[in-house]
């Protein structure tokens, strides 16, 4: 059934599709979203021991991440930008992809501080763990932007502090432009929207994750 605004616009309209948005997926280790996972997880990471896990040394896995980030980023060209507060770092990809020759793969990591989950380690007067608390706190999370024959512009965004909680944020209109694309059907694309095509027909099979089209 379509909406108001459809049924309104009807006669100025040859087609109509429907695809999803945003899609926004959550990827983490769950064993990481507790106490004794997390104590778990260290340990393998550091070779059966967590006689170094206190909260030194988890700043320290924090800042070898960012260095690393940053360097490899150097070593492939790749911008790493430091955002401001209120700054929309998906505007800035946007711009960044309209005003240079992007091919396959990270093209651009905006860094900005965010709240995630991190754990504070607790220790008794003679080192022994006492209490690993779970809480949430700001720390800078990397958003890799992403250029992909598939899906098209797309971003993960890393918490850079343990137990590196991450989102892949993945967008629709893209990925039914990749597809239109390879399908052969031409089309209009202005912003995050289709605005005119040569098959609407195939555009909806497209953007419904149907089978091909026989006829094109």
């Amino acid at each position: 059934m379509p909406d108001d605004l459809t049924a309104y616009l009807e006669d100025d309209l040859e087609g109509s599709y429907d695809c999803v948005d945003r899609l926004v997926l959550n990827a983490y280790f769950p064993l990481c979203h507790e106490p004794a996972g997390f104590r778990f997880w260290w340990r393998r990471l550091m070779g059966g021991s967590d006689a170094d896990l206190d909260n030194a040394h988890l700043m320290r896995l924090a800042g070898r991440f960012s260095r690393r980030v940053r360097a490899s980023a150097k070593a492939h060209g790749i911008p790493v930008i430091d955002c401001k507060r209120g700054e929309r770092k998906h505007e800035l990809a946007e711009e960044y992809l309209a005003s240079h020759n992007v091919t396959a793969g990270v093209f651009l990591i905006l860094v900005a501080r965010s709240m995630a989950m991190v754990y504070e380690v607790e220790h008794s007067a003679r080192g022994a763990i006492r209490n690993i608390e779970r809480k949430k706190a700001y720390v800078n999370h990397y958003s890799f932007h992403i250029l992909d024959p598939e899906w098209g512009h797309l971003t993960i965004k890393m918490a850079g502090h343990p137990p590196f909680d991450a989102q892949i944020m993945l967008n629709g209109h893209e990925w039914v432009e990749r597809q239109a694309t390879v399908a052969g059907v031409e089309f209009v694309k202005e912003g995050n929207c289709f605005t005119s095509t040569s098959n609407a027909a195939s555009l909806v099979r497209v953007s419904d994750c149907r089978a091909p089209d026989p006829d094109l």
